[in-house]
């Protein structure tokens, strides 16, 4: 059977998963029972948050052509499952918005894609959307190809225009709406090269993914390069760093088909598929013939810019609501994690207690954070910090971030001053008749840490940011932290109404009446600069001696709720995040009052 590999890649939001389930539809792949929003996202986060975060595989029959398909995450913090997934594919389906046009991850992505000598179909997607420009969006998207420095044979791409939403596209705009995706999927058959590869040469299958079972244990995801593979066949294992090789046999094999993974007996050269059988196998490895070993060129990603610091949970609450608390387990939990996750790493440091974890960006790591929370565990994590570099000549440098915002023209000088304040430079600033205005910056990563809460509260939620890493750049210098001190529980026990009514005049408060607090636990933002101590759990004393405020009516103002990212963006140098399955707690790292004040 002809078989086409293609991978779908643009900017968060701009419409590729949407896509992916119309062609699925309209392939058939999927029944009536699954016709949900977002099938390919099955992660529970993913179906939460509205993103793609792990990339996926499936696979459609069109016309008698097997067309295999990979879903990619758009969100920066996620590049490196994007960067390791393309090299399975011989064509790319760039997404770009009628309305946004090409954004920063849009130039990564293709960029790669380019590199990798793809020739990409574009797909000019939402044209059905108030206020898109898809002429002019094209013409950004020829720019875009010349910066990045396409061949001409690459800037002789096909254009198509859909509504993924609706479930159709067209060649021309005249002919919107289209009635289906059929125009799409026939020029996947007409520009996308039919899959390499020889049958007849030795197995060389490459890694790029993993999955786990109970029942047949690690499942390796991946390309056959050349030659073939079959159930129970012997093979070597090259490790990625080519230094050790084991001999395996091959359990199970699975072929990918709509929503479901099925076993097969046989694949061949060109084809994504899935084995189980080699138990200690990583992503990079490659699968060769027995006794033949063959590896195929490592999988290289782009370095970490950002690192936190897990720690194991040591607040007087430790082990009340998570099941896993110890060292142990949350070593081999992150270790677990490096297997699968090519884009992080982590450092040993003195404290057998903390871990130094590197990746792509604050969404990376939260999203850990995130399920490791959800798995039961409790852990403590400290501010992100970026990653330095010294230059040969002794020079320091740091990552820099590309920066799109889209936002009300009203709010853009507070936003700007805001920026300049964190040493960003803008690139340009345009003004779109629809009121909203378009500020592109360049600002170290270190400044845009803490910015989004900024940005969301300051454009009242109108605003849309998304960034990229850019490259290393020079050292900026310092950057003011965050402007205004804590409110920090001097004593212990269930907090009141009464106590929290006289407190909210300081500032803002982060928790409800009768919430557990413990000494030293931040409980809400001062509206000053120090940080204030308070106390949280103080009753209202009753006596049979009548006063004035007596029967004052105590009205307490919401508490404000942040999420799992706002509060890593709130954190400060001296201050760490508890992290349990039931709550998120700030903290100072120094508990005692007393002890706090001598280290400062």
């Amino acid at each position: 059977m002809d078989i086409r590999n293609i991978c779908i890649i643009a900017h968060v939001d701009h419409g590729k998963t949407t896509l992916l389930d119309g062609i699925l539809r309209e392939t058939g792949a999927v029944t009536s029972k699954d016709l949900r929003e977002r099938i390919m996202d099955s992660n529970e986060l993913e179906q939460e948050r509205g993103i793609t975060i792990v990339a996926k595989n499936t696979a459609v029959h069109y016309k008698g052509t097997r067309i295999n398909i990979v879903d990619t995450p758009g969100h920066a913090d996620f590049g490196g499952e994007v960067e390791r997934v393309l090299k399975m594919a011989d064509c790319s389906l760039i997404l770009v918005d009628a309305f946004d046009g090409p954004m920063p991850q849009t130039r990564f992505v293709l960029g790669k894609s380019l590199h990798l000598g793809h020739k990409p179909i574009v797909v000019v997607n939402k044209v059905d959307r108030d206020g898109s420009r898809p002429n002019a969006v094209v013409d950004m998207i020829f720019d875009l190809f010349s910066d990045l420095g396409a061949t001409d044979e690459q800037m002789d791409f096909p254009i198509i225009f859909s509504s993924a939403k609706l479930g159709w596209a067209c060649h021309d705009l005249k002919d919107a709406p289209g009635k289906n995706l059929e125009p799409l999927l026939d020029t996947v058959l007409k520009h996308v090269p039919l899959a390499k590869g020889d049958v007849n040469k030795p197995l060389q299958f490459q890694v790029t993914s993993l999955d786990y079972n109970d029942y047949v244990g690690r499942i390796a995801i991946g390309k056959i390069y050349e030659g073939k593979i079959s159930k129970n066949q012997d093979i070597t294992l090259v490790r990625m760093n080519q230094v050790k090789t084991t001999n395996h046999k091959i359990s199970r094999l699975y072929g990918f088909e709509g929503l479901r993974r099925h076993e097969i007996e046989e694949a061949g050269a060109g084809d994504i598929i899935a084995l189980a059988g080699i138990p200690d196998l990583f992503i990079g490895d490659t699968v060769c013939e027995f006794g033949n070993p063959l590896p195929l060129p490592a999988i290289s990603v782009d370095e970490p810019t950002v690192s936190m610091f897990f720690m194991v949970n040591n607040s007087p609450f430790v082990g009340k609501e998570g099941k896993y608390v110890t060292t142990r387990i949350l070593r081999e939990r992150l270790e677990r994690e490096l297997q699968t996750n090519v884009a992080m790493k982590m450092e040993e440091t003195e404290d057998k207690d903390r871990f130094k974890i590197l990746g792509r960006g604050e969404l990376h790591l939260s999203i850990l954070i995130e399920t490791m929370r959800r798995e039961g565990f409790e852990l403590q994590v400290s501010r992100p910090e970026v990653i330095y570099k010294s230059e040969e000549d002794g020079s320091k440098t740091e990552p820099m971030e590309d920066v799109v915002m889209d936002l009300p023209e009203v709010y853009s000088g507070q936003v700007i001053a805001e920026l300049n304040r964190r040493k960003g430079e803008m690139v340009s600033m345009q003004s779109h008749s629809s009121g909203i205005t378009r500020i592109e910056y360049n600002i170290p990563t270190r400044g845009l840490i803490g910015f989004r809460g900024f940005f969301m509260s300051e454009t009242r939620g109108e605003g849309v940011l998304t960034s990229r890493f850019s490259k290393y750049g020079p050292y900026k210098g310092d950057i003011p932290g965050r402007k205004n001190g804590v409110l920090i529980s001097m004593d212990g026990g269930d907090t009141t109404a009464y106590a929290l009514w006289k407190i909210q005049e300081r500032g803002s408060i982060f928790i409800d009446p009768v919430t557990p607090v413990y000494p030293g636990m931040i409980i809400g933002e001062n509206a000053r600069e120090n940080d204030l101590e308070v106390n949280p759990v103080k009753e209202k004393k009753l006596s049979n001696v009548r006063s004035s405020g007596a029967d004052e009516a105590i009205r307490l103002i919401p508490p404000r709720r942040m999420s799992l990212e706002q509060s890593i963006e709130f954190l400060d140098d001296d201050e760490l995040l508890e992290v349990t399955p039931g709550a998120l707690r700030l903290r100072k790292k120094i508990l005692d009052s007393s002890l706090r004040k001598r280290f400062k």
